[in-house]
């Protein structure tokens, strides 16, 4: 059949793409706020580094193993469309008259943000360079060929095996994105370590606005990522629009409720962190749950993931920005509450127990891909670059040691080495390994707003407060 091309679908999956390709610099901003100060520049790098990565890596054959011709149900002709070669009549939606490169990158956009999320679990103590190579051969190995298991026909996909239960449904990415994202973090944080004084020294998220310009900004990005699933501006881009708010909204009242009744307070960072939970559970859900299936999914979402966050700390694995507690939870809320609240085929619709029984497979069937493959990838990349920073490294700052920078300079000093002739350029002060402690890289007030220890402010009675956390982050 010829293509026809529909210039309004066309334009509305522009739009969706850009939305989504602004959520990695919104990403950001919400984990470069939680870090410590002294690595805010290295975190915020690590998100930029997976969209440079990314979309090289998915023009070049990304692609092509999410989406070619079928192989054994794992992944696709890596070199069907080589280079995103390819015919418009071949566009994943072709149907909706949207070209075929206008589709493919929409689906680069969901590849770089996917990588991008694993960074929050290893923050403040990886090597730049094993992060870069990570993310290239993750795309590669484990996130192209989970998009194809889910959306190119593979085991996962309603022409899998798993169909002769109930058609799977995973709208936009639950177990594409976030179980996936969320188990890998899982597995590097504990192939990685912990951090240095995890637990002992003070770890508080060093700029709570950043925190929340983040979150504003993944909200209004994540309208491109569901609503811009639909493929087209239709209804159902309408109902996930609706869905993505109210689910969202639910969500953040649900944590903040939490907090409330269990620390006595509602604070900022549980707000935000309870915003990304709702985006998180309500996107494999968005096109199959009514709105008022929206709010309870978001609400419940909203809870479990407060709760959920202060796993690591009982199970001791250093997951630093809770990767695990807000994405591996949270997609596997929203994956699995679709078997009660999908309206053509949920429990609470009389659709029996089939699509229930369908999510738990493939969430688990998800966990277990991921896992694997990203344990192989983690320990090969351990035995060829090395995972950790220095010791010295990692207390000095990563922004430093190695980018010769600093997140703040307030005094009006150098915020980067290099300008050539700078003291900062001089063996002086370069704050790498050998050379002045972290402090005499900055003037004496920064140095005094950070110092190397991060110590805590006077103010701060973190030792009083209960040990299980509110938020994301340190324990409160």
């Amino acid at each position: 059949m010829a293509f026809t091309l529909d210039t309004g679908a066309t334009a509305w999956l522009l739009v969706s793409a850009s939305l989504v390709l602004l959520m990695t610099p919104a990403l950001a901003f919400f984990y470069g706020g939680m870090v410590r100060a002294r690595t805010v520049l290295n975190m915020m790098l690590m998100s930029f580094a997976a969209l440079g990565v990314g979309a090289i890596v998915w023009t070049l054959v990304g692609y092509s193993i999410a989406f070619g011709d079928d192989i054994a149900g794992l992944f696709g002709n890596p070199f069907q469309f080589l280079g995103l070669h390819g015919e418009d009549g071949q566009s994943l939606l072709a149907e909706s008259g949207v070209p075929f490169l206008v589709a493919a990158g929409f689906q680069m956009t969901f590849a770089i943000i996917t990588v991008a999320l694993i960074s929050g679990a290893i923050a403040d103590r990886v090597r730049f360079g094993t992060w870069i190579a990570f993310s290239a051969i993750w795309i590669v190995l484990c996130y192209a060929p989970m998009a194809h298991m889910v959306w190119g026909g593979g085991l996962l996909s309603a022409d899998g095996p798993f169909a002769a239960i109930a058609e799977p449904i995973d709208f936009a990415g639950g177990t594409v994105v976030h179980i996936n994202a969320g188990t890998a973090g899982l597995v590097l944080a504990l192939i990685v370590g912990k951090r240095l004084g995890w637990r002992k020294d003070p770890m508080k998220p060093h700029s709570l606005p950043l925190v929340m310009l983040g979150a504003a900004l993944l909200w209004f990005g994540w309208f491109g990522f569901n609503a811009g699933s639909a493929g087209t501006a239709d209804s159902t881009a309408g109902l996930a629009w609706v869905n993505t708010t109210v689910a969202t909204a639910a969500a953040m009242l649900g944590w903040m409720i939490t907090e409330k009744i269990r620390d006595k307070n509602v604070t900022s960072l549980g707000a935000a962190s309870g915003v990304v939970a709702g985006l998180v559970a309500i996107t494999p859900a968005a096109g199959s749950v009514s709105p008022i299936g929206s709010i309870v999914l978001g609400a419940i979402a909203g809870i479990v993931c407060a709760l959920a966050v202060g796993l690591k700390y009982r199970l001791g694995f250093d997951d630093s920005l809770d990767v695990v507690g807000v994405h591996l939870v949270g997609g596997l809320v929203g994956t699995v509450l679709i078997g009660f609240l999908a309206t053509d085929s949920g429990l609470l619709y009389g659709g029996g127990v089939r699509q229930l029984l369908v999510q738990i497979v493939i969430a688990v069937a998800a966990v277990i891909f991921s896992a694997v493959v990203t344990t192989i990838i983690a320990l090969l990349l351990k035995a060829l670059m090395g995972w950790r920073v220095s010791e010295e490294d990692e207390l000095t700052g990563i922004d430093v040691t190695h980018h010769a920078e600093t997140g703040w300079d307030l005094m009006g000093g150098f915020g980067s080495r290099r300008a050539a002739g700078s003291p900062q350029s001089t063996g002086a002060s370069t704050g790498s390994a050998g050379s002045a402690p972290y402090g005499e890289t900055m003037s004496a007030h920064a140095a005094a707003q950070d110092p190397p220890t991060d110590s805590s402010s006077p103010e701060d009675d973190r030792e009083s407060r209960p040990a299980q956390p509110a938020t994301t982050g340190e324990p409160r």
